[in-house]
């Protein structure tokens, strides 16, 4: 039988915090979230887990030496807004870490899963990226993150964490009532599941000239389910004194159109598409290599069927729709 312990879990009324947080119920485990819902949503908060609104820079407020660890979520991540509002991105993805592993060393909990990106690679040199790549993030987004994982290197070293930081590529689909709700909404399937809810008249296609089989980019989707188990299972690979880093992806690639086409299978919709410029910076392929979250990890992701992650994004984008 496994022993019930407490996390702390930051950012969790966001999207994969949520289905962290479901995950760690489901476990056994006692849950509490904290979160300012600035991104995200009280009804995100999973039943039975303990609510506390507010900021991870005063997370010593609440956090003490009862917990066991804590799961760190709480960033802001859009790319488009780190360019023209870095310093939000420094003040709170970084400012406020550094915060909370001040209150984390305070109270004497000493166990860290943090929610990093593969936008710490910026435009990979060659595919699939490992964690060997060269971190050249090209936002501030990225930027922060990478200065987070930095960071909790540092405090591995010098005070004992044990510490993990999964990069995650396209994070998709949804876990029963926990699904994206980003306003403003930016990833890829649900933006063209709102064209199947009639919700926007069609789905830009960013490019159609790239070096890839039908000329749009190619991207690595990854269940955001499967992601959940994965920091379950970084919990116990987690070793003081030690700072783990993983990719966490499929190792398989999606383009654009693949996803368009899947979509319009899965609903029955007709999917207008708008040809639409490149955007500057967008690799033509961003495919990850999870060999050592398999390998470290154990981690052995079992929903890889993009038509699978389709299908649970637009189950749970008619159930939001049924609720409004």
């Amino acid at each position: 039988m496994k022993q019930q312990q407490k996390y702390l879990v930051t950012g969790g009324a966001g999207y994969v915090g949520s289905v962290v947080a479901a995950h760690l119920l489901e476990d056994g485990h006692e849950v509490t979230v904290l979160d300012d819902l600035s991104t995200g949503f009280r009804e995100g908060v999973p039943a039975g887990a303990t609510f506390i609104e507010g900021r991870i820079q005063d997370a010593d407020r609440w956090l003490d030496s009862s917990y066991d660890g804590v799961l760190h979520f709480a960033a802001f991540s859009q790319v488009g807004e780190s360019v023209l509002d870095p310093e939000k991105y420094w003040t709170n993805n970084v400012g406020g870490t550094m915060a909370l592993l001040a209150a984390m060393r305070g109270a004497g909990v000493r166990k860290l899963v943090f929610s990093s990106t593969a936008a710490t690679y910026g435009e990979p040199v060659s595919t699939p990226i490992t964690e060997a790549a060269p971190t050249a993030p090209t936002n501030p987004y990225g930027a922060s993150k990478l200065a987070v994982d930095h960071m909790i290197s540092g405090e591995s070293a010098a005070h004992g964490l044990a510490a993990v930081s999964l990069r995650y590529f396209n994070v998709a689909g949804a876990y029963g009532t926990y699904g994206e709700r980003h306003d403003p909404e930016s990833h890829l399937i649900p933006l063209v599941l709102q064209v199947a809810q009639g919700r926007r008249e069609s789905i830009a296609v960013y490019g159609d000239d790239y070096p890839t089989p039908d000329g749009t980019c190619v991207r690595d989707y990854i269940h955001v389910a499967d992601l959940a188990e994965a920091h379950l299972l970084a919990l116990g690979a987690a070793e003081p004194g030690a700072h783990l880093i993983c990719n966490l992806g499929n190792g398989n690639g999606f383009s654009v159109r693949e996803v368009v086409e899947t979509v319009r299978k899965v609903t029955g919709h007709p999917i207008p598409e708008t040809p639409a410029p490149r955007r500057a910076g967008d690799p033509a392929v961003l495919v990850a290599s999870a060999d050592a979250a398999r390998e470290k990890l154990g981690w052995k992701p079992s929903r890889a069927d993009l038509a699978g992650i389709v299908a649970d994004a637009w189950a749970f984008a008619r159930r939001e729709e049924k609720d409004v």
